[in-house]
């Protein structure tokens, strides 16, 4: 007995000092950027520093202004939003009600592999195939509609696994249900299944627009790396991420708090958007 009270006492504690790390982790990142970029962001001005639209580091004096790395982090987002969550959706109901055996075994073990393959491998991809396609448009082929569509890309696998395993955790009788009801194949997919695993797919999206947002090394090869505010999907930009890793390694002094702070300013943006699906997840689990 005194054994297995030490067993149960010793895992209790493991497993407890395991879910610990992630929250000291978590302080510990949260503590350093706003330590760092907080008294920055006071001094400079919240209003010019959020607002600004010039980001000089090197000028007389100097203007450290974010406005165009925020909307071009916006802006891409959305466009990867756009064009991976409803590919994403699409291609997990195929995989779960369409999709042959014979076919489900490659398209999954290909849905996996794009998980698993680096982000500087999705840049050469969009900078050796899709940035010259784009370039047959308009523009020179980096600029918001090209880092759009190759985050798009990157969000799928996220996107479709969670997606699929959500649906896939809908009880069957939903379905044979609305079929006994009448509606067709179709729309007990859309009317029945799917808003039944709206919570998982909601939370695969949040996942989908995190890696989007905090995307850098794929951005940064097809993006055009303009510290400017987009004028159309063409445009070259500047994300958030981009402009932290770009000039990081030789920023000192303000210019190095004003990355820190760029990276805060980031980090809130990500709690925002968190909290405002863990918002809507709550509501629709709630009704």
């Amino acid at each position: 007995m005194k054994q297995q009270a030490f067993k149960e006492s010793f895992f209790k504690w493991l497993f407890f000092a395991s879910a610990a790390t992630a929250i000291v982790a978590i302080l510990l990142i949260c503590y350093f950027i706003f330590r760092n970029g907080i008294p920055f962001i006071l001094n400079y001005g919240i209003g010019n520093f959020l607002l600004g639209s010039a980001w000089s580091p090197s000028n007389t004096p100097a203007s450290y202004g974010i406005l165009p790395m925020i909307v071009g982090s916006i802006v891409i987002t959305i466009g990867a939003i756009v064009i991976g969550v409803p590919t994403g959706i699409f291609t997990s109901v195929f995989m779960v009600y369409y999709c042959p055996k014979s076919l489900y075994r490659f398209l999954k073990s290909a849905v996996n592999l794009m998980a698993a393959i680096p982000s500087i491998v999705y840049g050469f991809f969009g900078l050796q195939l899709l940035v010259p396609w784009i370039r047959t448009w308009g523009g020179n082929g980096m600029g918001v509609l090209t880092a759009s569509l190759l985050l798009g890309i990157m969000i799928l696998p996220t996107i479709i696994s969670l997606s699929e395993s959500a649906i896939r955790t809908v009880p069957q009788s939903y379905y044979t249900g609305s079929l006994a009801l009448g509606a067709s194949h179709e729309r007990s997919i859309f009317k029945a299944v799917l808003p039944a695993a709206k919570s998982g797919i909601l939370s695969a999206i949040i996942l989908g627009i995190g890696r989007a947002i905090g995307e850098t090394m794929a951005v940064i090869l097809v993006a055009g790396n303009q510290p400017i505010i987009p004028t159309g999907i063409f445009s070259g930009t500047r994300t958030m991420t981009t402009n932290i890793v770009l000039e990081m390694a030789y920023a000192s002094g303000q210019h190095r708090q004003a990355l820190i702070a760029t990276s805060a300013i980031l980090f809130v943006f990500i709690l925002i958007i968190n909290g405002c699906f863990a918002y809507v997840k709550g509501k629709s689990n709630h009704d």
